[in-house]
């Protein structure tokens, strides 16, 4: 294994052989990554035996292996770790109930150990619990309130530690009319805190109402419906602003946004989410999500739209079939997740394709081939998930869901998500989901005593083409990571090449409303904001993703996590980072790694690794 073979980039094969490929009982690799597709795809293929006997499976065997080793389709880590081995847990995210009660949340706590045992990243809403300072009739004494049992779920994850190839990941959630929510929004302000878990508040429409006409709003107890204070609206929207623009968190969830998008409003209201914010379930669901790679599809300067929605179909039937043989890890789980056989099919390398196409992110041209893109996948999608139901039954909650007054058969209730491919778009060697490039040269550490800068590939090609590839304009482009810095540059390549913190905000946000216009579940968006942005700038973004219609939003601020740590580090491209021996560096910026909301995120763009 001297090479990584297509379709995986040159920065693949250390990180396959520590987390993806098989080890023996000694823990040696024995399996190379031609291997591990191979794999994965006869498992996955196994489901079809149901309906089409051995022969199906082995013609879909071929189909899958021919759509992964193409480099057209990857689906999420569980399943390329585990189909076809022992374990065989193949989902990212569930979501685990917590009650207002000591056993429901040791429960819970115990379900959270098992999920992240088996590689899978969990979400809560403690929006049910009391409030601390609670009375608790049972014993007389009083509650210790949700961020405090919070810290429980926290210490459980760290202990866990997933057997060392994928980090526990949590995302904390609470109502905007609780009565603890300031200190739910405060939590994560130092660092060191609550680190295995993201954190967003759920808020709806009548807050959001409140805040702009800067009223009254209750705080409610949930377990009487007594309401335990008024506070300003207006106020309580400024400590998120606050907190955000200090730590990065909290993240901000809508509650009528998301709940507009519930398939399956009978079975209750979607109150909780996945670690990275982008996948809304129900109580013990869980979801298999997979990406499809779009500058893969490029033809003659063009978007190969037929065989774009044709890898789409593809995809779905590999993600149902992980539903038919994936071994979920609690039995509760399995009945949820089949009763409405969620998957989400979404996109990486977004930044890649509109740089081939000479598209800036920020132009309305992008946007309006983003939503056009995402539109054509999601219809294909619900198609082939159409076809599945009318061969194979529909998901068993379809007669009393939303969709069942529009199609006769439906095999999957969601069918499409847009990931953050943290780790998956560094394996394919393309940008990730749907962010635009955070820095076009980076230093990546690849030993102790050794710095390598690396360059946007598609970016040098352009300069080679202009002549402009020289020792000299590397050495500047080096040293800012922007593609302003060098000269004689034609203005339009600048553009195209535009980095995070040089798009406006409306921009990151218009790109985001643009893929959740035909995205069942959500969108894994981070609006990067330049380490000087005031939090007036943060109030505006949370204000219009709520304009907007998005399910959520969440705003990073160069360097805000680590504050400590980086005060010194100036952005990525720079210098060399310091040198880092527990953690490493960013695929996407070269800017420190650490674990945070239990996923490896980047301290200086927020680039999450789960996925």
């Amino acid at each position: 294994m001297d090479a990584t073979p297509f379709p995986f980039g040159p920065h693949a094969l250390p990180v396959l052989r520590r987390r993806y490929l098989a080890r023996d009982a000694e823990g040696r690799v024995v399996e190379t990554p031609e291997q591990m597709l191979a794999r994965v795809a006869g498992a996955v293929a196994r489901g079809e035996e149901p309906w089409g006997g051995a022969a199906a499976a082995r013609e879909m065997e071929r189909a899958f292996l021919g759509l992964m080793s193409q480099g057209l389709f990857l689906p999420n880590s569980p399943t390329l770790m585990n189909a076809g081995r022992e374990l065989g847990q193949l989902s990212a995210c569930f979501v685990i109930p917590v009650e207002d009660s000591l056993e429901s949340i040791f429960e819970a706590v115990k379900e959270t150990a098992l999920i992240h045992k088996s590689g899978g990243g969990t979400g809560f809403s403690f929006s049910h619990l009391r409030p601390a300072g609670d009375v608790v009739a049972s014993t007389r004494g009083v509650s210790s309130g949700p961020v405090s049992f919070m810290r429980v779920f926290d210490m459980a994850t760290e202990a866990v530690k997933q057997g060392g190839t994928r980090r526990g990941a949590n995302m904390g959630i609470l109502a905007v009319s609780h009565p603890d929510i300031e200190a739910f929004i405060a939590a994560k302000r130092r660092p060191g805190v609550l680190e295995n878990f993201n954190i967003s508040v759920l808020v709806n429409d009548a807050f959001m109402a409140a805040a702009r006409a800067d009223g009254p709003w209750q705080l409610v107890n949930p377990r009487d419906g007594a309401v335990a204070r008024t506070v300003s609206a207006a106020g309580l929207l400024e400590q998120m602003v606050q907190a955000a623009h200090q730590s990065g968190e909290p993240g901000l969830a809508f509650y009528e946004a998301i709940n507009r998008g519930n398939p399956t409003p009978g079975l209750g209201p979607l109150e909780a989410t996945n670690p990275c914010g982008e996948q809304p379930l129900l109580p013990h669901e869980s979801c298999n999500l997979g990406s499809l790679v779009l500058p893969r599809f490029l033809k003659d300067g063009e978007v190969d739209f037929p065989t774009l929605e044709e890898a789409a179909a593809l995809a779905v039937r590999f993600l149902d079939d992980v539903i038919e043989i994936n071994r979920h890890p609690l039995p509760q789980v399995a009945r949820a997740s089949r009763l409405t056989r969620k998957i989400g099919l979404g996109v990486m390398g977004l930044a890649d394709l509109l740089a081939d196409l000479e598209l800036p992110y920020d132009s309305p041209e992008a946007a309006a081939l983003g939503r056009e893109v995402m539109a054509r996948i999601a219809a294909a999608a619900r198609a082939a998930s159409a076809e599945l139901g009318q061969r194979r039954g529909s998901f068993p909650a379809f007669a009393a869901s939303r969709l069942a007054g529009g199609w006769s058969h439906m095999r999957n209730a969601t069918v499409t998500t847009v990931a953050p491919t943290g780790t998956l778009s560094l394996l394919l060697g393309c940008s990730s989901g749907i962010e635009p490039y955070f820095a076009l040269a980076y230093t990546r550490r690849v030993l102790e005593e050794r710095d390598l800068v690396e360059f946007n590939p598609r970016f040098l090609a352009r300069l080679a083409a202009l002549g402009l590839d020289t020792p000299e304009q590397r050495r500047t482009l080096a040293a800012s990571g922007n593609a302003t810095a060098i000269q004689g540059l034609p203005p339009e390549l600048g553009q195209v090449f535009a980095t995070a913190h040089e798009i406006d905000p409306e921009a990151h946000l218009a790109m985001q409303a643009a893929f959740q216009a035909s995205t069942d579940n959500g969108v894994s968006k981070t609006v990067n904001l330049d380490a000087q942005a005031g939090p007036e700038q943060v109030r505006r973004v949370f204000t219009r993703a709520h304009a907007l219609g998005l399910k959520g939003v969440t705003v990073f601020r160069s360097g805000c996590r680590g504050r400590q740590v980086l005060e010194l580090l100036p952005l990525p491209g720079r210098e060399a980072p310091p040198a880092v021996h527990h953690s490493g560096h960013c695929p996407r910026c070269g800017g420190l790694l650490k674990t945070d909301g239990g996923c490896l995120a980047c301290s200086f763009c927020g680039a999450s690794g789960c996925e």
